[in-house]
């Protein structure tokens, strides 16, 4: 294994695999010095993301993210002295993946730096480094967002092993679902989130799916239950539907992490991915893990969301230790999470 020190070093992240074209600077691979996230508009009025449109979207705002990313950071777009950019290169939509892989080839030939490939999975798992308090090892993560949900056993950077996963739709999935049957905006985790501050968690009592001894996850039954409840029962408060819902899948979630981290031998949970903005999520998984002796390591929520930062420290850690990415790296849309551990 080649060794390439990168502790003073400076990364360009960059994330395209979705709806939102993001830029960061980071150094040593755990300080952000720059994090920019251009979130686009265009899908709202459609209920979820167009991969066409968000291609183009990527296209328009790709080099002005890049140039406000590096100018926060103190950095010049002529000649940034960076020592890599990584970039995400799957899994993820293939035309944005691909705007983004194609942008950090271009800047790697023309500012003459390595180019690093990033797994976006691995990147989310990676934003607990961006944080003050280091995470310990071994770990359980919840993934949690618009298109994966998973518990992944994290023995040390770079080593995973999925040990749950949905067996149907994603928790991001169904709160973007279920936000749009009760007339609520895009993405549907913030709005679902907001509504739901005024209503009772308690009024309505939903599945809660696949309470089966396993670490596996399902939200197609409870998203079709609140559908079903909400059309019987029209004058019933949106408020106290969309509280009864988010406890659900909170309740879920926060459980079998729990459990996945106390039979694995675990010494903390952490939260990934876009769901773990969630303030109720985030207060119950402290709540749990204290309640267990574990220690809880939850990203501030910019590092939640898509963000370069993450993808950035991902790159990092795989240049120490992998070395660069050569110009043939592609765009990867169903890439696995497992295909990039050790």
């Amino acid at each position: 294994m080649n060794s390439y020190p990168v502790t003073q070093g400076l990364i360009l992240g960059i994330e395209t695999s979705c709806d939102e074209t993001a830029v960061a600077v980071v150094r040593d691979g755990h300080h952000a010095l720059s994090s920019v996230i251009s979130s686009q508009q265009v899908h709202s009025k459609f209920g979820g993301v167009v991969p066409e449109l968000a291609g183009r979207e990527h296209e328009k705002q790709i080099l002005p993210v890049v140039r406000e990313a590096l100018t926060i950071a103190g950095l010049n777009m002529i000649s940034p002295n960076l020592e890599a950019i990584a970039v995400t290169m799957g899994p993820g939509l293939s035309g944005a993946l691909m705007v983004g892989v194609a942008a950090a080839k271009a800047l790697s030939i023309a500012w003459n730096v390595p180019l690093v490939g990033v797994n976006h999975l691995e990147g989310h798992l990676f934003a607990v480094r961006l944080e003050d308090d280091p995470i310990e090892y071994p770990a359980v993560m919840l993934l949690v967002s618009g298109g994966h949900t998973m518990l992944v056993l994290v023995s040390a950077p770079g080593r995973y092993r999925i040990i749950g996963q949905s067996l149907d739709d994603a928790a991001g999935e169904a709160f973007d679902k279920v936000a749009r049957f009760l007339g609520l905006g895009y993405p549907g985790g913030p709005e679902i989130e907001k509504e739901a501050q005024f209503g009772d968690p308690k009024a309505i009592r939903f599945p809660r799916a696949l309470r089966d001894g396993s670490f596996n996850f399902s939200f197609s039954g409870l998203k079709t239950a609140v559908v079903t409840y909400a059309r019987k029962n029209p004058n019933v408060e949106v408020s106290d539907i969309a509280a009864s819902f988010q406890a659900a899948v909170v309740d879920i979630l926060v459980e079998k992490t729990i459990k996945a981290a106390v039979e694995n031998g675990a010494k903390s949970v952490a939260l990934a991915g876009g769901v773990a903005a969630n303030t109720i999520l985030r207060k119950r998984m402290v709540e749990g893990a204290h309640k267990h002796q574990l220690a809880a390591c939850i990203p501030a929520k910019i590092n939640c969301t898509d963000n370069g930062a993450m993808i950035a420290a991902a790159g990092a850690w795989r240049l120490e230790n992998f070395g660069p990415s050569d110009l043939s790296l592609g765009a990867y849309p169903s890439m696995a999470l497992e295909e990039f551990a050790e």
